[in-house]
């Protein structure tokens, strides 16, 4: 089903419908639930492009997407620019965080 969230995200933009930061967290969700990482990351770089705002829910549903795969690197890398960009980090950002390390075996 992230297809075709995907596919009406894409078309709003076709129709001039102004997405805003509650759609691209929708979007970045639905990548989530379809363990597309890649995709939910690229939809993160999108944002930033056009100079949206990524919140808390923008990066949970991001770390959680690279989590749900073992990509590590990357949900360390966001927590970091989470860290940075001061967005506030929760208890998903971090037990993902922690569950992402411990799938790749990256203990301390």
């Amino acid at each position: 089903q992230w297809v075709q969230a995907l596919q009406i995200f894409r078309e709003m933009a076709d129709s001039r419908v102004e997405r805003n930061t509650i759609t691209y967290n929708a979007a970045v969700s639905a990548c989530e639930k379809g363990e597309k990482w890649v995709q939910a990351l690229q939809l993160l770089c999108e944002m930033k492009d056009v100079h949206m705002e990524c919140d808390t829910i923008t990066y949970n549903a991001a770390v959680s997407a690279c989590e749900k795969v073992g990509a590590w690197v990357q949900v360390l890398q966001l927590l970091a620019t989470m860290v940075d960009s001061r967005v506030q980090r929760t208890t998903i950002t971090y037990n993902a965080a922690v569950s992402s390390c411990e799938k790749g075996r990256q203990w301390v």
